[in-house]
This record gives C-alpha cells, sequence and structure tokens, in this order.
C-alpha cells in the first residue's frame, strides 16, 4: 500500500512540485506556504530529466507524464533533497484523460528506483484520495483562485510588453516584482478578495501601461494544445521564447479559462446525464462568483486602451457552437477549439497548437478541428505541433518556421497577420 502524507509529516517534510506555469505557480505555491507546507517548484531540466521519466515510464504513454515523473525523480536523486523528509504532488484530474493515472504511474516509478516509501499527495478536487496531512481547503482555493487570476493578468500583459519594450527586461521584472509582492501579501492574508485584490489588479495594469514601448509590426502568434504542453517551457522546448526570437508576440490563453472549462463540466454532466442536482446548482452559483473577478480583471487591462483584453469565458464558450458538442470534454475538450477561435478574433490569427504525440482527445479537438476553424475564420494560419522524445527541435522549429512564412505573407500582402 502506498504511504500516505501524515499530520506530523507536515512539520518537517519538503513537498516537490512540478512546474508546469512559473508565472502562476511562483504565485500559487505561496498558498501552501501560508498554510504551514514547505513547498519547493521545481526548476530542474534539460536531458537527464526526460532520461529519468523514460527509464521508469514506458515510452507509450503521454508525453507531460513522462516529464513530469522525469523531473520529480530527477529532483529527488540530484537535487540534494533528503530522500526520507520528501513528499511528491501530482494532479489528478479524475477525467477520462490519461492524466487521471499520472499518480499511480508516478508511484510505481518509485517503486522501481527504490523510493517506494516516499508519499504522493493527489491535487484534485473530487476527494479521489486523501491525506490526513494535506487538505485543501476553502480558505486555500480561495487564495489559489486570486493566485490565478493575478498570474493570467501577469503572463497576458508581460506577453503583449514585452516584444516592444524599449529597455530590455522591463516586462519581466514586473512579474517579478509583483510576484515577490504578492507572495507576502499572501503570508499576511492580503491582497486575495475585494478591494486589496482591485487595487492591485489596477496597479498592475498601470505599471505595465508606463513601461515605455516602441511602435513595431510584428507576428501575432496564439499558443494552444494539451495543457502542460502549452504553458511548460521544459513541455514545449520554450517554444514561447523561441517565437519572441523570431519577432513575434505571444499570447496564450488563461488557465483560469481551463479550471472555469472543468467546473462548468459539472453543470454539462448535469444537463446530460441527469444526476448531481446540487452539486450543479452549486457549481452554478460558485462560477457567477467568479466571473465577477473576472470582469474585475478584464475592466482592468481596458482602463489604459493599451492592451488586447481576453473576452470573458463565457462568450470564448459561444464562439464553439455548431462546432463540437459541450459533451465533448475528455482533455481539453471543446475549449481547445473554441480558444483557437476567440485567438482568431483576437487579431491572433497564427496559432501553434501543441500536443502530446498520440493524445487522442487533442487529435480530435485540435487536428480534426482546424479544418472546421479555418472555414469559419479563413485567416487562422493554424499549426499542429507533436512533442514527444524522439521528436527533433530542428523538426518542430522548421513547421513553426512554415507557418510564419505564411504569416509573413499575409503581412506583406495586407491580410490579417
Amino acid at each position: 500500500m502506498s504511504p500516505v502524507f501524515t499530520k506530523a509529516m507536515k512539520k518537517d517534510y519538503t513537498i516537490l512540485i512540478p512546474n508546469m506555469s512559473p508565472v502562476h505557480f511562483n504565485i500559487a505555491k505561496e498558498v501552501f506556504a501560508n498554510h504551514g507546507y514547505t513547498v519547493v517548484l521545481l526548476e530542474n531540466e534539460g536531458p537527464n530529466v526526460i532520461r529519468e521519466g523514460l527509464r521508469y515510464v514506458h515510452n507509450d504513454i503521454c508525453y507531460p507524464a513522462q516529464l513530469v515523473i522525469g523531473q520529480l525523480i530527477d529532483a529527488l536523486k540530484h537535487g540534494g533533497y533528503d530522500a526520507d523528509k520528501c513528499a511528491l504532488v501530482i494532479t489528478q484530474t479524475g477525467g477520462g484523460c490519461r492524466a487521471s493515472n499520472y499518480i499511480f504511474l508516478l508511484r510505481k516509478a518509485l517503486e522501481k528506483c527504490q523510493m517506494g516509501h516516499i508519499p504522493v499527495i493527489s491535487l484534485n478536487l473530487k476527494g479521489m484520495e486523501k491525506n490526513p496531512g494535506f487538505k485543501l481547503t476553502p480558505f486555500m482555493l480561495l487564495q489559489a483562485y486570486s493566485a490565478f487570476i493575478y498570474g493570467d493578468l501577469l503572463m497576458a500583459l508581460s506577453n503583449q510588453v514585452r516584444p516592444y519594450e524599449v529597455t530590455k527586461g522591463e516586462a519581466d521584472a514586473l512579474v517579478a516584482k509583483w510576484t515577490a509582492y504578492l507572495s507576502e501579501r499572501f503570508a499576511h492574508n492580503r491582497g486575495y478578495i475585494g478591494w486589496a485584490m482591485k487595487r492591485n489588479l489596477n496597479a498592475i495594469c498601470d505599471e505595465f501601461a508606463s513601461i515605455p514601448t516602441q511602435t513595431q509590426q510584428r507576428i501575432k502568434v496564439g499558443i494552444v494544445g494539451e495543457i502542460y504542453m502549452k504553458y511548460s517551457p521544459l513541455g514545449n522546448n520554450k517554444l514561447q521564447a523561441y517565437l519572441e526570437e523570431q519577432g513575434c508576440e505571444v499570447m496564450v490563453p488563461s488557465l483560469m479559462g481551463f479550471l472555469y472549462y472543468g467546473a462548468d463540466n459539472a453543470i454539462t454532466d448535469r444537463t446530460y446525464y441527469g444526476k448531481r442536482f446540487f452539486s450543479a446548482k452549486i457549481t452554478q452559483f460558485i462560477l457567477r462568483q467568479l466571473y465577477k473577478v473576472e470582469e474585475m480583471s478584464r475592466k482592468a487591462m481596458q482602463k489604459s486602451g493599451k492592451f488586447t483584453v481576453p473576452i470573458p469565458y463565457t462568450e470564448m464558450k459561444k464562439l464553439n457552437e455548431g462546432l463540437l458538442d459541450y459533451g465533448v470534454k475528455m482533455g481539453e475538450g471543446w475549449l481547445l477549439t473554441a480558444e483557437m477561435l476567440d485567438l482568431v478574433h483576437s487579431g491572433y490569427t497564427n496559432i501553434v497548437c501543441a500536443q502530446p504525440f498520440g493524445c487522442l482527445p487533442n487529435h480530435i479537438v485540435a487536428k480534426g478541428m482546424i479544418r472546421a476553424v479555418t472555414e469559419r475564420a479563413p485567416e487562422a494560419n493554424i499549426v499542429p505541433i507533436d512533442y514527444d522524445p524522439s521528436a527533433t527541435h530542428v523538426n518542430q522549429e522548421n513547421r513553426i518556421k512554415l507557418m510564419l512564412s505564411i504569416a509573413k505573407e499575409h503581412q506583406q500582402t495586407g491580410k490579417s497577420v
């Protein structure tokens, strides 16, 4: 039987967290610290990560699983941590995607490398696994939600400012400044609700709007795909940095959009399968409250008139009407198709779809929907990129360069880029 994380362990154990989205997770990790946990957000990368993943995970398993498990095991072996005083955290979605099984693959991998005594904590909202020493309280969830709202805003603003800044590095320095400030506020139970949050959101937007920028015509590129591949530089071979080196402005859909989608699925289940009446009603009430905070963030971005403001989740959902049934919700489901249309309507007509090789949900709702998306939005220029241990950077970059060459042709002929 797998070891559990006990209350006694909370005092002197270090919890290692895989890093999917640096901007969001650097703020969110403070939620754990604020509730008495010692946490480390992993930064280790390089060939040894995937080497460890392939050593203990079958090569047919989803690429994100290989990377996440490889990063955790590499950290345990080479990161200087005491393996007898460590616990690991991994998310568990509970859906039909293989992501629900990552936790069992991780435990099996730990057994193979003689570290089966290390507790693995399931981070989920469905009560699938419980550990006496780790509980997600409503207060923690509230802070985590605020962290992701801030993370989405910092990501969106820095992405829109970075390519045009006069003094290079100002946008990233502002992200670091606000990450440190918000972490300190969270530690004192401040800044994650009400007027304090509204004030912070407005201040963040004002400071980014004040960064001196230069007017340049750049190719606008959106990134969509499987959630880990979309956000993780480790997973997508630093895709965003590569695109910016090629002279692009990059837009990545909000992480909160995926979380809204996950909660929204409870309502869909009620509609389709006739169960969980109270769960659906409670979810509807919670989402209405969360949408108010989403609107608060959007209004803060709108004030300066300098930024492209994402449309609300409810409007993005409508973009999918007539394309995919809302019951198509394995993995990223209909949301991925809606995100592509949202990007096109926001002016980011060139889209890279990052997906693990062999990811069935993504092949259906991304590759399978490209034709439908381009029929509805003819200006869309979409390239799917498969990521896998055997895929070479050169091949991936060549496919991206081909997409960018088409974008440049459109730019020269006056079409939307």
